[in-house]
């Protein structure tokens, strides 16, 4: 009997119906992931790629909680909160670079009286000029900078000193930035030295636009007319004495003659050659010498000091920066002047000291012929490094003014302009002295090319500032026309000025009829330098009063009043006015205390 079969089982019907895989785009394009000999263009981009791993934040055990002493009863959970306010990117506010303050001894009543004119000693006479020893000049190892300061009842939050200047109050020779061996005349605008080459700088300094002082010389080498045997090699070596003139910065050693290094352009008189880095070449027509009685004129032309800060910086552009800007328009923000000084007393008159700038090393190697061994170096590495100075130079001191240049004229008549794209001196081209306390990147406002004169065994000059010039060039006599004429007239402002205006081939520039454009005397620049150093002084007072004001205000409003009513009785200055303005509080700020000893 056959058995009969059970069925088999049948499976059970899935719950759900299996969906169809969702296709991305490289899926619907049909693209292989990986490239083939027959589809070669095919992109491996498009390969698919594992999804990321989360980083999962690593949380320390209990026991390293335990062993930091971290409270193990506080939840593992992050603080979402905090985390966020850890991501977040906190900005800082800008620091604002302000001078340093310095605490010392209150002021004595004789420092609120004007520095007295310099004592000098009569040592010789040339012509009718009687030159003297200047008993006024500091010096010291330390390479500080000197200028003379006055304590003023309205500036207690300045510790009472501003800066003023010693008699004769004019543009002439400073007293304090000369070789102790330079002899003066009553006047300070004469010099004269027994020694070798010895230089003098002018109390003025110029840092945008163009301008002009002359330089007569009132014993040097003598004229071909003074003895007519003679010729202008036997003459030049029968002279009394040397002169050297130009325009120096700083940086500049005052025992050495004017273009000495790369701080210094100079003129000798001797075929009035131009000198730099004590490399001297013709350049004049005719190699004449200036000579016993020639008027010798220079004329700086530097570039705004908006762009010269491109230079500076590195983001001068010669494709784009094509014109000087001396007459932009007026900056939303002025240049930051920051001037660290305190006030010093020697031989019973008060001085400012501050730090002086110091030569760099890269200007330095410029005088030297050949290369050293390391500089070769160097120079195998980078090629750039050994390129010449110019306005986008790696090296920051070896970078060049563009539209720049010196134009030498004699008695009244255009030589040539010996030099073009001279060298950029704001920060940082010019560093401070590497000394303790010194800061790097500091502008105190003078900085610049200063008219220099340089006197060698006899040789004398005189120097003329203005406006009376001997003999003014035909820019600066057109220049004084029109404003004598048309000061009060409007300006033209369809630009027409600026394109009728002719274009120097040397210096590739198109000189507009502004201000900063004109030819003008160094006379005026001392003028608007005095008006500059008002201005900063009152900024720091106004500074450090607001600092005051801030950590101290009963003692800030204290300090106003005392100081108005010190102002409203300067007439009866005494010791009691004194003691008065030495309990004034206000302290704002960081104070550095300076122990003064009297020399």
């Amino acid at each position: 009997m056959a058995t009969e079969t059970s069925p088999r089982p049948r499976s059970a019907t899935p719950s759900t119906i299996p969906q169809k895989r969702p296709m991305n785009l490289d899926d619907e394009q049909h693209i292989p992931a990986v490239s083939s000999p027959l589809n070669p263009d095919a992109p491996t981009s498009r390969a698919r790629k594992a999804p990321a791993r989360e980083q999962r934040e690593k949380k320390e055990s209990l026991k390293k909680r335990e062993a930091k002493g971290v409270d193990s009863t506080r939840s593992s959970t992050p603080d979402t909160q905090t985390n966020i306010k850890k991501s977040r990117k906190v900005e800082k506010p800008p620091d604002i670079v302000r001078p340093v303050r310095y605490y010392t001894k209150p002021p004595s009543p004789s420092d609120f009286d004007a520095p007295r004119q310099p004592l000098f000693n009569p040592i010789l006479t040339k012509g009718n000029h009687e030159f003297n020893e200047c008993f006024e000049h500091i010096s010291n190892k330390k390479a500080f900078r000197y200028t003379n300061c006055i304590a003023d009842p309205g500036f207690p939050s300045s510790r009472w000193f501003r800066q003023t200047d010693a008699e004769p109050f004019q543009p002439r020779f400073s007293f304090q930035e000369a070789s102790s061996h330079i002899l003066f005349d009553s006047t300070g605008r004469s010099v004269t030295t027994e020694k070798g080459f010895r230089m003098a700088r002018a109390n003025v300094c110029a840092r945008e636009g163009r301008w002009y002082y002359e330089c007569k010389i009132l014993s040097g080498v003598k004229p071909p007319t003074h003895n007519p045997s003679l010729t202008q090699q036997d003459s030049s070596s029968s002279s009394g004495g040397h002169v050297r003139l130009g325009w120096a910065r700083r940086e500049a050693s005052l025992d050495t003659p004017v273009g000495f290094d790369a701080y210094s352009y100079g003129l000798r008189d001797v075929s009035g050659q131009k000198v730099h880095l004590s490399r001297p070449k013709d350049f004049a027509p005719s190699n004449d010498s200036f000579c016993e009685g020639d008027v010798i004129g220079l004329e700086l032309t530097l570039p705004s000091l908006a762009l010269h800060r491109k230079v500076v910086e590195g983001s001068y552009n010669k494709a784009v920066d094509v014109s000087d800007d001396l007459d932009p328009h007026p900056a939303a923000e002025a240049p930051e002047i920051v001037r660290d000084r305190v006030p010093i007393r020697y031989k019973g008159v008060v001085y400012f000291e501050q730090f002086e700038y110091s030569s760099a090393k890269d200007l330095e190697d410029l005088m030297n012929p050949a290369p050293s061994l390391s500089n070769a170096a160097v120079a195998a590495k980078d090629a750039a490094a050994t390129a010449p100075p110019n306005p986008n130079h790696p090296s920051v001191p070896l970078r060049t003014l563009p539209f720049s240049s010196i134009k030498v004229y004699k008695n009244g008549k255009v030589l040539g302009t010996p030099f073009t794209d001279v060298f950029a001196f704001l920060p940082p081209a010019s560093k401070a002295a590497t000394q303790q306390g010194a800061r790097d990147g500091m502008d105190d406002g003078m900085l610049g090319y200063f008219p220099a004169i340089s006197v060698f065994r006899g040789g004398a000059a005189e120097i003329n500032f203005g406006p009376d010039f001997w003999c003014p060039p035909s820019d600066l006599a057109a220049a004084d026309g029109v404003d004598g004429e048309d000061a009060n007239d409007d300006v033209p402002m369809d630009g027409n000025a600026i394109a009728m205006a002719p274009k120097d081939p040397k210096t590739r520039k198109q000189h507009s009829q502004g201000k900063n454009s004109r030819l003008r005397g160094m006379g005026e620049r001392y003028v608007e330098q005095i008006a500059e150093d008002i201005v900063y002084d009152l900024i720091d007072e106004v500074d450090f009063w607001m600092l005051d004001a801030i950590e101290n205000p009963d003692a800030a409003a204290a300090d106003g009043a005392a100081s108005q009513k010190a102002r409203s009785a300067s007439t009866a200055a005494g010791m009691e006015t004194v003691e008065g303005l030495t309990q004034l509080g206000g302290g704002g700020g960081e104070i550095k205390e300076i122990v003064q000893e009297e020399e």
